[in-house]
């Protein structure tokens, strides 16, 4: 069964961190770019980064760019968002997409996860 799991969410106070991870089973992530993306009530659910297979181009929306860090282990089939001086503007469900290329768009991305909730208070 081809799954994508999220961890490592919570509630933060701002100016915290946390560390995001997207474990893949059924599925190796070797050939795949995987996408971060977050969604808040009442929003469109938007791209935050994404990381190529081999780790070679990364992007950053400019909301968390010098905030958040992605990063692969490939051998342990894991994708990580290190997400550091929190605020409360980045509260919200965050998800996991693999898909052929490393997009902040969530169109193009084959699998998804079922998010982890991130929530930052003032």
């Amino acid at each position: 069964q081809v799954q994508l799991v999220e961890s490592g969410g919570g509630l933060v106070q701002a100016g915290g961190s946390l560390r995001l991870s997207c474990a893949a089973s059924g599925f190796t992530l070797d050939y795949y770019g995987i996408g971060w993306f977050r969604q808040a009530p009442g929003k469109e659910r938007e791209g935050v980064s994404c990381i190529s297979n081999r780790g070679d181009t990364i992007k950053y929306a400019d909301s968390v760019k010098g905030r958040f860090t992605i990063s692969r282990d490939n051998a342990r089939n894991t994708v990580f968002l290190q997400m550091d001086n929190l605020k409360p503007e980045d509260t919200g469900v965050y998800y996991c997409a693999a898909g052929l290329l490393p997009l902040l768009l969530k169109d193009g991305y084959d699998y998804w996860g079922q998010g982890t909730q991130v929530t930052v208070s003032s």
